[in-house]
């Protein structure tokens, strides 16, 4: 079974860490003076940030009576709807 792979590996999310990490630099390097008195307020601004990124997938793809139903449960059932008659499907 592949895996698709996650967008910080694709070709897109590399040129944005690229452009992060240059950005980032040149604030240390150029502008460390005015930034880094800063820091820990911006530290405490991020935790926000984070909390949208990390708990992006709470809540989504439950299905009522399913919740704990195992990995290969969901496989097995998969598997079975996926052989089935493909035009009883709606």
């Amino acid at each position: 079974m592949s895996t698709k792979p996650g967008y910080w590996t694709s070709l897109h999310g590399l040129a944005t860490l690229t452009l992060i990490g240059a950005a980032l630099y040149f604030l240390f390097v150029e502008h460390g003076a005015h930034v880094l008195p800063y820091l820990p307020f911006l530290i405490i601004l991020l935790c926000p940030l984070m909390h949208l990124f990390m708990h992006k997938g709470h809540g989504e793809g439950h299905q009522h009576g399913r919740e704990n139903e195992s990995a290969q449960e969901a496989y097995q059932r998969g598997l079975q709807d996926g052989r089935k008659d493909p035009r009883a499907r709606s």
